[in-house]
């Protein structure tokens, strides 16, 4: 089985490139990406039960690896919300998976959002990881716009094995993240 198209490119051109500009002495060195976390709330499940199900499986869809649901640490009152109770799915993708997750959003789903300039670079935690929102769930061609009941959001979480916001940011462009310019 072949390796996924942007493991390679990570592989054959971002490494040798990356080691030469930043000065390092071993590919080692090389910040990589560990993990991609997708993350998606749903506040309207305290009603719904069926929301979580939904949610669950629009993410398995897009992801490819089989999502689950995230629990409610704390009772909240105002919102009618019970410790325990499921409140949001959330999947984390690896190895294969993560580059043909991050191949199919920056090639195929980005551009499908409207009005679309770039993401915003400002999103990084300091630490050099990564956080990208997005508003609808149908960026994605492998959710069926008829099937859809309501529009959600996800997060879209980035971790890197480095600790300098700049290394990472220099990453993820070197792997065709679109950042604005």
């Amino acid at each position: 089985m072949a390796s996924p198209r942007l493991q390679h490119k990570y592989f054959q051109e971002v490494v040798p490139a990356l080691k030469n500009e930043m000065n390092y002495t071993s590919v080692m060195q090389v910040p990589r990406i560990e993990k991609i976390c997708l993350n998606q709330g749903v506040g309207a499940a305290v009603q719904d039960k069926k929301l979580i199900e939904i949610a669950v499986d629009e993410l398995t869809t897009i992801a490819g690896q089989k999502a689950v649901p995230t629990v409610a640490r704390k009772a909240i009152s105002n919102f009618k919300l019970r410790e325990g109770m499921p409140i949001g799915a959330t999947v984390t993708l690896r190895g294969r998976k993560m580059y043909e997750f991050l191949d199919r959003l920056i090639t195929i789903a980005l551009p499908r959002v409207r009005d679309f300039r770039g993401v915003n670079d400002k999103s990084f935690d300091g630490r050099g990881n990564y956080t990208l929102g997005i508003k609808e769930q149908i960026i994605f061609p492998e959710i069926s716009i008829d099937k859809i009941t309501k529009l959600t959001g996800m997060s879209i979480t980035f971790v890197t094995n480095t600790e300098s916001d700049k290394e990472a940011h220099t990453l993820l462009k070197a792997l065709g993240m679109p950042f604005k310019s």
